[in-house]
C-alpha cells in the first residue's frame, strides 16, 4: 500500500474501497462548494458511486497509469489528490485535488502537490508535472503559482461545468527547474 508521510500533520495513502464512505461523506459536505470547479458531483450521489470510482483508481493504478491518494490531515480524511494520467511515454504526470470546505485554507494542498511534485521527479524519475486549474478558480491556479510553476498558457472552453465551460490554464515545472524553485 502506498502511504507517504508528507509532515506531522498531513500523509498520503493510496485511495481503498474502505475509504469510500468517508470521501463520500465528505464529498457530500461539501457539494455546493465543490460544484463550482468540479463537473462530477451530479454522478456522485451516493456511497456506491463513490466506490465505483474508488474502483477505476485501483483499476488505473495497478495499470501503473495514474495514483488517486485520499489526503489525512490528523489522520482524517480530508480531501483527495493524484496523479490522475501519467505519461510514460513524455515523462509527464498530471497532477488534481480536490479539498473539503472545512479544510480550506491550512495550507495543506499546497504540501500535498509540492511533496506529490517531489515524488514524480525523485521516485518516478518524470520530466514534467503539469497542474490545469479553470480561470476563475484562484484558490487552486495560486498553489502551482506558489511552489514555482511555470504558466504555460489557456486552453478555451476546456471543461463543462453543469451549464457552462470554463477555460483551463496549464501549468508545468520541468525536472531540472524544480529544484531551484521549489519552497
Amino acid at each position: 500500500m502506498f502511504i507517504h508521510k508528507i509532515d506531522e500533520e498531513v500523509s498520503l495513502k493510496l485511495i481503498e474501497l474502505q475509504d469510500a464512505e468517508r470521501v463520500f461523506e465528505l464529498t457530500d459536505q461539501s457539494r455546493n462548494y465543490l460544484k463550482n470547479w468540479l463537473p462530477w458531483l451530479d454522478v456522485t450521489n451516493n456511497v456506491e458511486d463513490t466506490k465505483n470510482f474508488i474502483r477505476g483508481c485501483l483499476k488505473g493504478h495497478a495499470e501503473n497509469k495514474s495514483l488517486n491518494t485520499v489526503i489525512l490531515y490528523h489522520g482524517e480524511i480530508v480531501g483527495a489528490a493524484s496523479f490522475n494520467s501519467i505519461n510514460w511515454s513524455n515523462k509527464t504526470a498530471y497532477i488534481g485535488y480536490w479539498l473539503g470546505e472545512a479544510y480550506q485554507g491550512n495550507g495543506i494542498m499546497t504540501k500535498v502537490a509540492k511533496a506529490l511534485t517531489d515524488y514524480a521527479f525523485h521516485h518516478l524519475h518524470l520530466n514534467k508535472v503539469e497542474i490545469r486549474a479553470a480561470e476563475g478558480n484562484q484558490k487552486s491556479r495560486s498553489i502551482p503559482e506558489r511552489l514555482g510553476f511555470v504558466n504555460e498558457g489557456r486552453i478555451r472552453q476546456a471543461e463543462w461545468l453543469y451549464d457552462h465551460y470554463v477555460d483551463h490554464i496549464v501549468y508545468g515545472v520541468l525536472a531540472n527547474e524544480w529544484g531551484e524553485n521549489s519552497l
